[in-house]
Parts: structure tokens; sequence; C-alpha cells
């Protein structure tokens, strides 16, 4: 079995006292590979030197929507001249939080549909964040078509409606450490279902987001404890695991372009 932990945040600080220990229970835990996205111009730096060091990393490279109050055209120049290095696979996450509000909803629009533009002209797939938009992120979409657009929708939380309209989109869906959750995950363990096998990945978003059980014992998530959502998504998807495995990973290479 190998795993491909689809999206995390191994530049966070938290991670800075035991580094080579994650990296070792990853590789314990069979994640081979991770995709670390970036959320602002020093995030996604520090990313992209992570993965120049290690094969089995990827980065992504820019703006969340948290930090869209501190975007311009110079940090998006940036970005840019990031996503040349052949280890950035991707632009994101980006997208529309309107849960937290830590930048204003046009602030975010803008540089939401800005970002879109960049990665279009790039021809990168893109890392989508949505939160409480209420159809918002979706409809600047519609705004903004682009045919050959691929991406994945990052821990994805909407609805039903919303989820069939992201798959006629032709984007993957993100299943985050939520799915373990017995009350919070119970609508996406109905929902995962809706969602064909080729169309889903396995991320952990880590440090946050920790699944069952580890999150029992430990209060940081990484990489490793990406195992424990592929194991329930067998579970209430009815399929066996590795098999699924060998399908999450074709489907996260497919979407990043890579091959570890």
């Amino acid at each position: 079995m190998k795993l491909f932990d689809s999206h995390c945040h191994l530049d966070d600080r938290a991670f800075e006292k035991d580094w080579s220990a994650v990296l070792e229970r990853m590789a314990a835990s069979d994640v081979e590979a991770a995709m670390i996205a970036g959320i602002n111009a020093e995030r996604s730096l520090r990313g992209l030197e992570l993965a120049e060091r290690h094969p089995g990393l990827y980065a992504a490279v820019g703006v969340h929507p948290h930090d869209a109050s501190q975007c311009d055209e110079k940090m998006l120049n940036i970005l840019k001249d990031l996503a040349a290095n052949p280890k950035v696979s991707a632009w994101g996450e980006i997208g529309l939080d309107f849960n937290r509000m830590y930048s204003p909803r046009n602030i975010q629009e803008k540089w939401f549909i800005r970002q879109l533009e960049i990665a279009d002209n790039l021809g990168l797939p893109l890392i989508f964040h949505e939160r409480d938009s209420q159809g918002r992120l979706l409809a600047l979409l519609d705004e903004h078509p682009n045919t050959q657009r691929t991406g994945v929708v990052h821990c994805f939380s909407g609805t039903d409606a919303e989820l069939k309209r992201y798959l006629d989109m032709g984007f993957y869906i993100g299943i985050t450490g939520i799915l373990t959750i017995q009350k919070r995950g119970r609508r996406l363990r109905e929902q995962v279902n809706m969602i064909p096998a080729e169309r889903l990945l396995i991320e952990t978003d880590a440090p946050y987001l920790t699944p069952a059980p580890q999150k029992n014992r430990h209060r940081r998530n990484e990489p490793a404890f990406v195992k424990s959502v592929l194991l329930k998504l067998a579970e209430v998807t009815h399929r066996e695991a590795e098999a699924l495995a060998d399908t999450l990973w074709d489907n996260t290479c497919r979407l990043f372009g890579v091959r570890p």
C-alpha cells in the first residue's frame, strides 16, 4: 500500500521540533508522498524549500482567503516566480471563507478571481478552500469558466447540490479526518458514496483536523494519520482498502501531474 496525503501544511511551525520523526512516521504508515499547500508568499516559499529537500514532497503556492487582506500584485508575482520550480505542482489553497472572516468578502473575491486567472495561465491545478460561502465560490467559478481547469475541493463540507456541481465541473473532492469523527462526520460519511472513486482524494490538513482514533491521543495532526482516513473511507464505501489506496494514489498523481 502507498498513500498520498493530498493536502497538508508541513511548513507549519508545529513541525519544527520533530521534523525528522514526522517523516519517519510517514514512511512507517505507507505515506510515500504529500502535497504542502501554500497560504501566502512566506509560507509557500517555506513549503517549496521542504519539497526540494525531500523527493516525496510537493508544493503548492497561493494566498489563502484568511490572508487575502495582505495580498497584492507584488505577492502574486513572487508566487508566480516560485511556480516556475518543477516541485510546484498546484496553485492553492485559494477560495472563500465566510465563516471566520479574517478578510472582507470583497477582498477575498478579488484575489480569488485574480489567482484563478494566474493558475489558468500557468496550467496549474487548483486547490480550493470553501467554507460557508453559500454558493458564492461556485458562482464565481461559473462567472469565470475555463474548460481546461482542474482542481480539488479541499476538505469538502458542502451540500449534496454543491457536491454535484463540483463533480459536474470535473473537480476532485478532498476527504479529511472529519470523516472519522462520529458526530461531525455523519453527513460526510453519507456523501462520500455519491463521489465516483476516480474523483476522491484523501488528506490530513495537518496540523489540523486530527482523525479518530489519533484524536484521542494527539492534538497535532500529521501526514502519517491519513491512513485512518483511508481505512474509514474504505469502510463506509464498502471497498477493499488496498485497492482503494491504489485508486487514490493514481487520482492524486493524475491531478497534480506527478509520479513519485
